[in-house]
């Protein structure tokens, strides 16, 4: 297990205890455990290995053994035991949200729930209503969120199915009779959901290969193996399929199982056009279906009068004209961040400290980076006061004098109150170099006082980026209702630019707007919104997203260098 998984299974550990009505000291021990464990720098492995886990504040003797079990074997004995102890089904319950382990241990006891479905029908039958602290409210969202986990049930998010992808495609690439092998499918295409895992690899010896994959570790379940097809599925329940081609039909079937459905169609209607036809073992041409060799998809493009098309953009949304008019985007790279903006430190609800964010970015390679702690308002996050605003400015100062090579630049994430004013006066917000405003409260407003709301905003001249505009988590939490086109019209307008959120749970503003964005003129951010040095990787994930939406360099901010993104910043508080 990584880090991650070890602090899901912690936290889940406390779950298990909390349902079980231990004692408090000892489930707050294992929910602080996981954030310790995420917010940990460096590998946990080697942490492990050096013995520096057990010098972590938090982290006593016995709860560093079951982070080496968990990191070695995936488990830990009470984990287990007490895992088992519980009714089959009673910790699905804890998928639903806001539904945590204190409301599913009552709802255990006095109704004797164990399973989703028990659940939503007593709800139908107003059983959970009458119970003390629930109630018709609290009812109702249960039912609303038992909907939701039907709705995303066999969907992942981008990052948890990508690891494993990896390591799959790592693993056949070992392997001596693989010749060429890679992921395909929503993951190559950077999908931010996707439902499975997709590879593709060449061979002369299939069936040698088939057996390599259906015994790898990773695989939990065959459901089904042939010499061009195998289908496990994995620990967490990713199904994952392999198809097997000989060398020379590999670059059809990438291009094939990479593509959408509808990239696909529109790729195998213009091979018509040119009097051939293209499925996944070919480009075949005349009655006699000669079959046109291509080395690599490149060059299938080529036949077909196109320029090499990027994975991200196979979508059927306009890539094919512009590839025939050689008018494709030079898509955004990691290479042109300069550095990031919006991330918290412990000023606010950050488990990092600005310098050791710093620190971490500077490892990444980046030349800056922007602070920005939670307004006032924001109780719940520690937002700061005056107060704190002042002492967090003079620490940047210093560490700006102290650090080589690494600006810090002082911004906030001012929340959007109802009435579309700021959470600080004019004043406060010309303390910082930069501001970021968002939604973090009444996400139920009908859509056009929404949309009037955020547009106010973004006329406030010292507002410079628009931060995860429709407010949604993936697999969790709907947008709420906002009308983004005229939101995108009024941050042109204003010059606002609007954020790519990398949060795996956010990925907002979505791809599918990145276009009319672009159009409009409006800058994008690709930010981390990371809350501790590891998370700030997450502008990987936002980087995936401004290339499905055909931004460039040119369209990013934080592809600036220190220096213009400072004058860029000033310039905008003439």
């Amino acid at each position: 297990m990584n880090k991650h998984q070890i602090a899901q299974a912690l936290d889940v550990m406390a779950a298990i205890l909390e349902i079980n009505g231990e004692n408090p000291f000892k489930v707050r021990a294992y929910q602080n455990a996981a954030r310790i464990v995420e917010g940990l720098n460096g590998d946990i492995a080697s942490l492990i290995a050096t013995g520096e886990l057990r010098e972590v504040k938090g982290i006593g003797a016995q709860l560093a053994k079951h982070i080496q079990e968990l990191c070695e074997s995936g488990s830990f004995e009470e984990y287990e035991t007490l895992r088992t102890s519980l009714p089959v089904g009673l910790l699905d319950l804890l998928k639903i949200p806001g539904l945590g382990a204190k409301k599913v241990r009552v709802l255990w006891k006095k109704l004797d729930i164990t399973t989703i479905e028990a659940l939503k029908q007593a709800c139908i039958d107003g059983h959970v209503a009458a119970l003390e602290r629930f109630g018709e409210r609290t009812q109702q969202k249960i039912l609303q969120g038992i909907e939701s986990v039907k709705k995303y049930e066999g969907r992942y998010l981008f990052p948890k199915v990508e690891a494993q992808a990896l390591r799959l495609r790592d693993a056949l690439k070992s392997h001596s009779d693989v010749i060429r092998c890679e992921i395909a499918g929503s993951l190559r295409r950077r999908m931010e959901i996707v439902k499975d895992i997709d590879l593709v690899a060449s061979t002369k010896h299939p069936a040698t290969v088939a057996d390599f994959f259906a015994s790898l570790p990773e695989a939990d379940a065959l459901v089904g193996k042939g010499d061009t097809k195998v289908t496990i599925t994995t620990a967490t329940g990713v199904n994952a399929d392999l198809r097997i081609v000989t060398d020379e039909q590999f670059p059809y079937a990438l291009h094939h199982f990479t593509g959408s459905k509808e990239h696909n169609v529109a790729m195998r209607s213009r091979a018509k056009e040119h009097d051939l036809k293209m499925n996944e073992y070919g480009l075949f041409r005349g009655s006699d279906e000669i079959n046109i060799p291509c080395k690599d998809e490149a060059e299938i493009f080529k036949v077909l009068g196109l320029d090499f098309i990027p994975p991200e953009l196979r979508q059927d949304m306009g890539e094919i004209e512009a590839a025939e008019n050689h008018a494709l985007p030079k898509l955004v790279e990691e290479i042109d961040l300069q550095g990031t903006l919006h991330m918290h430190s412990t000023y606010s609800d950050g488990r990092g400290t600005i310098e050791e964010m710093a620190l971490a970015a500077a490892a990444l390679g980046w030349s800056y980076i922007g602070i920005t702690d939670h307004s006032k308002s924001a109780g719940y996050a520690g937002g700061m006061q005056l107060t704190t605003i002042a002492r967090q400015h003079a620490e940047i100062d210093e560490l700006n004098r102290k650090l080589k090579g690494m600006r810090i630049f002082k911004g906030v994430e001012v929340d959007i109150l109802a009435d579309g004013s700021l959470d600080y006066d004019d004043d406060t917000l010309r303390l910082f170099d930069f501001v970021i405003a968002s939604i973090h409260s009444q996400f139920t407003m009908p859509e056009a006082e929404m949309t009037a709301r955020i547009c106010k905003a973004l006329r406030h001249p010292l507002v410079d980026i628009l931060a995860h505009p429709t407010g949604r988590l993936l697999l969790s939490r709907e947008p709420y209702a906002v009308n983004l086109p005229t939101v995108i019209e009024a941050a042109a307008k204003h010059r606002v630019a609007i954020e790519i959120n990398g949060h795996p749970q956010r990925l907002d503003l979505d791809w599918r707007l990145g276009r009319l964005a672009k159009e409009k003129g409006v800058k994008t951010v690709l930010t981390s919104d990371a809350h501790s040095p590891d998370q700030l990787m997450n502008v990987r994930y936002s980087l995936n997203i401004a290339r499905k939406g055909w931004w460039e360099k040119s369209d990013v901010l934080n592809c600036l260098s220190a220096d213009d993104l400072s004058a860029y910043f000033a310039k905008r508080r003439l």
